[in-house]
């Protein structure tokens, strides 16, 4: 890699820039470490933070599991998948010199680095494709990092931030396949890329292989050099992605096994929309966040009338712009980008690419010379013109074309000052740099400020996190019994970020079995299905081994519509074992009914679940939506219905976003809203003496309820399942990183159940586990009273023999260069032919 003085000067320049802007930012929008709310709301609290902290567990050696199997989340889930999505970037393991409750700190620290290190790689890119002055090689690096996509979209999915990294480094990668040299570099840093973050990864090296089509077509080289150019950049990439394999293949597969969520078909934004994204100010989730800079985006608009660039490559680099926007409009182009498959949340995930192009276009046409009046005149037109079409889109703010003129203004004035004198030259620099980096800083902001407004707000760590952790540490009796960490979360993998072994799980691989599980039960879900929520029930509890159970105040940060101040609690249950035996025989599946689903899983009839009528206000009867379901909006409802005095009235209304209430008891909140959210079933209170259940429904929003609401939990029942199931359950249960082991007791005939979903991977006794109802399970062994379960994720062994292939492709390959240098030497031949290489423009006396 390219280690000379000027673009050392030049990344340094680049990172710094970048840093500054990134930190001016967010303190204007007083975000955290700069203010009381996280930089990156929304995914962020939910994925993110807790993942590191996974990870900082792993690395001090205080996680529930290991590298294979994460026993904390989702009742027991497949944790590498997460960890080659989330976690592989080099930069991740920083988080590990952090104290674990500065956690959130540490992921901040970890952006901005990813950030700064993306702008200083392309800085160096720009340098190494053509010489020129280092602080302008600088600035575009840093304007690459500050693009929109980078502040308004990856800097909260801190994944993706490795696609910005790996654009320059892998359009380097390219260069020195072109040329011949680095051959043995070259496939480590893809496999380090890929690992790091396939998704992006796969789509910078689409646009590195672009960068390389226009060298090659720009340097005019003979065939036979391109052939070999070609043949080394294929090589270099297959070997580097065989290498990652390992990793890669897991999270592929992970991706095939994980719940759907989100299916929407993809449609080009409005091209006033699209215009609107390059400027700075505007916000919006569906469009392609392009914001780069006045002064970059005047750059490239003048490369096509730069006449100190020869005509093909003026146009070739023109044209390559020009063509990967449009490809970002068109549906068979964007499956393209995106591997065939429209993602969940933005459709322009590729947008960095697009950005790394127009700067290289903006270097392109600076390198050769500073741009003159008709470059200027023209450049200035194109960009005029463009700025007038976004003035038709409702994403322009009024701070929008204040900035754009400042920045234009300035732009316009460096460039004709550049080539008037060293001072000149200086203020020139000055004014471009400090346009650019006053842009970024005021957009970065601003889009903190609609990310605050639009998403939920989580706060960073502190008092709640601290008791929440305090007191799941205390109840932990694992793996004797889990401890849920509880309902009311702060974030949505809270079994990451303050300990236990929950129900919670959040993730791009969330398995479709058990979504589908505890959907089945009752239980809840946003974010489409892939964000299932803790299911406060005692039922689930004693089927899934939860023996303590953390209850706490909402988080004022998430914009609870009741105030509570209730304290931090922890309730204690009977639970049977994590491996219990079920009787001879296979179970009914499961039918429309929670409490019946439920009942199914513990093997044993415990609800009563009546009948019920639901009226409006006025005495009205409601209407149906379908077969099973009420319809209602907005208003106020009274469903009624009989149970047994004593019982426990809970209600399941998945689709009603509102609140009920049982008699004179305490409001309950249902947060449902169907596919997207799914509210979950929920206490209502005990059954008066009389037997007569009556419950006020207040819808603030169309939705559903269903026929079958109610159910009433008869506690005695329960208490006499678990016990029946402890009786019969593992005498001892030992877990580990991989799997699980249980004794049971002699003579034991039937279907062994583990209490953890059955997500693909799973065998026990040497064969293929079974499922009972979504859950792990096996028949009992013949002979011994021991079942051994191991875990290993699909792709694993695949993965490790495609690794060990190109790990010995590139032994070999690397053996063969050094035969043939130390041969060569020994003959006296001279060295590699550098003819090739790109020629060096002297640096100008005022860079």
């Amino acid at each position: 890699m390219p280690t000379s003085r000027p673009r050392l000067r030049a990344g340094s320049l680049a990172a710094l820039l970048t840093v500054a802007a990134v930190c001016a930012g967010d303190a204007v929008a007083r975000v955290f470490p700069f203010g009381p709310h996280t930089r990156s709301v929304n995914d962020l609290g939910n994925q993110f933070v807790p993942f590191h902290a996974r990870l900082w567990d792993l690395l001090h050696g205080n996680a529930d599991g290991g590298l294979l199997l994460n026993w904390s989340s989702g009742y027991g889930t497949s944790f590498l998948p997460d960890l080659g999505t989330y976690l592989t970037s080099p930069f991740a393991l920083l988080v590990g010199v952090f104290p674990r409750e500065r956690i959130d700190l540490a992921v901040y620290v970890v952006t901005v680095l990813k950030m700064a290190s993306a702008a200083a790689l392309m800085a160096v890119f720009l340098l190494t494709l053509r010489g020129g002055r280092r602080w302008a090689a600088g600035a575009l690096g840093a304007s690459y990092a500050l693009c929109g996509w980078s502040v308004a979209e990856a800097s909260y999915n801190p994944m993706w931030l490795d696609g910005l990294v790996a654009l320059p480094l892998l359009c380097l990668v390219a260069e020195w396949a072109r040329t011949g040299r680095h051959r043995i570099a070259g496939p480590l840093l893809v496999a380090v890329v890929w690992a790091a973050n396939f998704y992006t990864a796969y789509m910078a090296t689409l646009g590195a292989a672009l960068v390389l089509a226009v060298r090659l077509f720009t340097e005019r080289d003979d065939r036979r050099t391109v052939v070999r150019g070609l043949a080394r950049a294929v090589c270099t990439v297959g070997v580097g992605v065989g290498l990652s394999a390992p990793v890669l293949l897991p999270v592929y597969l992970g991706t095939k096994h994980a719940y759907p969520g989100w299916d929407r078909p993809f449609a080009p934004a409005a091209w006033p929309d699209v215009l609107a994204r390059l400027l700075p100010a505007t916000y919006s989730f569906f469009t392609p966040a392009l914001f780069l800079g006045t002064g970059t985006l005047l750059l490239a608009c003048a490369l096509a009338f730069q006449r100190s660039v020869p005509g093909r490559e003026r146009w070739a680099w023109t044209g390559l712009v020009a063509g990967v926007a449009l490809s970002l409009q068109w549906g068979p182009t964007h499956l393209l980008w995106h591997a065939f498959t429209t993602p969940n949340g933005s459709p322009y995930r590729q947008t960095f690419v697009l950005a790394g192009l127009v700067v290289i276009a903006a270097w392109v046409s600076v390198s050769y010379d500073w741009p003159g009046r008709r470059a200027l005149l023209g450049g200035g037109v194109v960009l005029v013109l463009l700025a007038a079409g976004a003035g038709f889109s409702d994403l322009v703010t009024g701070w929008t074309y204040p900035l754009f003129a400042v920045g234009l203004v300035a732009a316009v004035c460096a460039l004709v000052l550049v080539g008037r004198g060293r001072r000149l030259a200086a203020l020139a620099a000055v004014l471009l740099i400090g346009a650019q980096a006053g842009q970024a800083a005021a957009t970065t902001a601003y889009f903190d400020r609609q990310r605050l407004n639009r998403l939920d707000d989580y706060a960073p760590w502190g008092e709640r996190q601290r008791t929440q952790a305090a007191v799941v540490a205390g109840a932990d009796g694992w793996p004797g019994y889990r401890t849920d960490p509880g309902r009311e979360q702060t974030t949505a993998n809270d079994p990451l970020l303050v300990g236990g072994q929950g129900g919670a799980y959040y993730s791009s691989h969330t398995p479709a079995v058990l979504t589908r599980t505890m959907r089945a039960l009752g239980g809840g879900w946003t974010s489409n299905g892939r964000a299932v929520q803790s299911l406060d029930n005692p039922v689930t509890d004693a089927v899934f081994s939860v023996g303590a159970r953390v209850r706490g105040p909402r988080d004022p940060h998430q914009g609870a519509n009741v105030p509570d101040d209730r304290p931090v609690t922890v309730s204690r249950a009977e639970t049977p074992p994590l491996v219990t035996v079920r009787r001879p025989g296979g179970p009914v599946p499961y039918g429309r009914s929670p409490f019946r689903n439920q009942e199914q899983l513990l093997g044993s009839r415990v609800y009563t679940v009546p009948t019920t009528v639901l009226r409006t206000a006025d005495g009205d009867a409601v209407a149906d939506k379908g077969a099973y379901d009420y319809r209602v909006g907005r208003g106020t409802y009274t469903l009624t219905a009989a149970c047994p005095a004593g019982t426990e009235a809970y209600l399941w209304s998945p689709d009603m976003f509102g609140r009920a209430r049982l008699g004179d008891g305490p409001e309950v909140e249902f947060k449902g809203q169907l596919p997207a959210r799914r509210a979950a079933m929920h206490r209502l209170g005990t059954v008066g003496g009389a037997g007569s259940v009556r419950v006020t429904l207040t819808p603030v929003r169309a939705g559903t309820v269903p026929h079958r609401a109610i159910g009433c939990l008869d506690r005695s029942r329960l208490s006499s399942a678990v016990a029946g199931l402890k009786r019969t359950g593992a005498a001892t249960v030992h877990v580990t990183d991989h799997g699980i082991r249980a004794e049971l007791p002699p003579g034991t005939t039937g279907t062994v159940v583990i209490a953890a979903p059955r997500i693909a991977g799973w065998s026990c006794q040497g064969r293929p586990a079974d499922s009972y109802l979504g859950l792990v399970a096996t028949p009992a062994p013949a002979r011994g009273t021991a079942v051994d379960c191991t875990f290993r994720p699909p792709g694993l062994r695949a993965g490790a023999l495609a690794g060990a292939g190109a790990l010995t492709v590139l032994v070999l390959g690397g053996a063969v260069l050094v035969y043939r240098r130390r041969r060569d030497a020994g003959a006296g031949r001279p060295g590699p032919d550098r003819s090739r290489e790109p020629a060096r423009t002297p640096e100008p006396v005022d860079a």
